[in-house]
């Protein structure tokens, strides 16, 4: 108690408001039990107004709509940024804060993206989804090739950030041609003269399918490497296979498949390309549904 009233009566308000505004929405928000001063500086828009990006306002009004909200606070616009993407630039993205950190999220809709045979009505079909932040999305109907690729420029997004971009995608209950289909991932900046970073390869196998399959390819490998060992071999447990990636579930109902990370500076590597092709083209696929590339901060461990 002796160590709240010193703080209360000689740290002057706008020190307090200026060693917070140099942390982090997560760490303020803990700071503000400390004492009943601490508590009513968090809650400044002094201090919130640092944790908003310094071009928030102006990535607002690019908003579809006019932004219809008054917010009491900018702790309040802060936290409805983080819960509530935005959609900007003709509906091409849409817009969001981390909500630990404060760095921007975006998401690329399926418009903006170069999808392969996307003209090609027998390939691909676009319709509303209530359950998209855009006001369409593609769903594959009789597809032969999946490629898709989408660009960012990188003076957009936060300084000093790793990023990771995902394609965002879900998977109808008919869907087919998938349980077999392997893609590699890349993601490249353009300052790195189009050197391509590292590339991994991911699995489009619709998530429901896999665990069972995967459960088994493990227990017949297992078994196989057992009956290789000599009789005398002491009984080791086979570490699990390598299997590629899956899609994710995600909390929005959607399900993302990681495509790479990179580390953007000072946002001056002008584009970041974000890539995903299939190298096992295999009959004809359908019942993907793409809602685009989001790119979100590393979260860190």
């Amino acid at each position: 108690m002796e160590q709240e009233s010193t703080v209360d009566l000689y740290l002057p308000e706008v020190c307090i408001a200026n060693i917070l505004s140099r942390t982090s929405a997560r760490d303020a928000c803990r700071f503000s039990v400390v004492s009943s001063v601490f508590q009513f500086v968090v809650n400044s828009d002094s201090v919130w107004e640092r944790f908003l990006p310094s071009d928030y306002q102006q990535i607002l009004s690019s908003s579809v709509s006019p932004f219809p909200f008054v917010f009491s606070s900018k702790k309040e616009l802060y936290f409805h940024l983080c819960d509530n993407p935005v959609l900007i630039d003709n509906g091409t993205k849409t817009f969001a804060l981390d909500k630990c950190s404060g760095k921007k999220c975006y998401m690329i809709g399926a418009k903006e993206l170069s999808i392969c045979a996307i003209y090609n009505p027998m390939g691909w079909i676009w319709q509303s989804s209530s359950e998209s932040r855009f006001s369409e999305v593609v769903e594959s109907r009789m597809l032969g090739r999946l490629e898709v690729s989408g660009r960012m420029e990188t003076q957009l997004l936060s300084p000093n950030t790793t990023y990771v971009a995902y394609l965002v995608i879900k998977f109808t209950d008919s869907a087919s041609g998938f349980d077999y289909t392997l893609a590699k991932v890349s993601v490249k900046l353009a300052s790195n003269g189009g050197g391509e970073r590292e590339m991994r390869v991911v699995s489009l196998k619709p998530v429901g399918r896999q665990k069972r399959q995967l459960e088994l390819v493990h227990r017949r490998i297992a078994d196989f490497l057992r009956r290789l060992r000599p009789p005398d071999a002491a009984d080791q447990q086979l570490p699990p296979p390598q299997y590629p990636q899956v899609p994710r579930e995600r909390g929005d109902g959607w399900f993302e498949i990681e495509l790479g990370e990179f580390f953007n500076e000072k946002g001056e590597d002008g584009d970041v390309e974000m890539s995903l092709m299939e190298i096992n083209v295999r009959g004809h696929k359908c019942g993907l549904i793409i809602q685009g590339i989001e790119l979100r901060p590393k979260k860190v461990e």
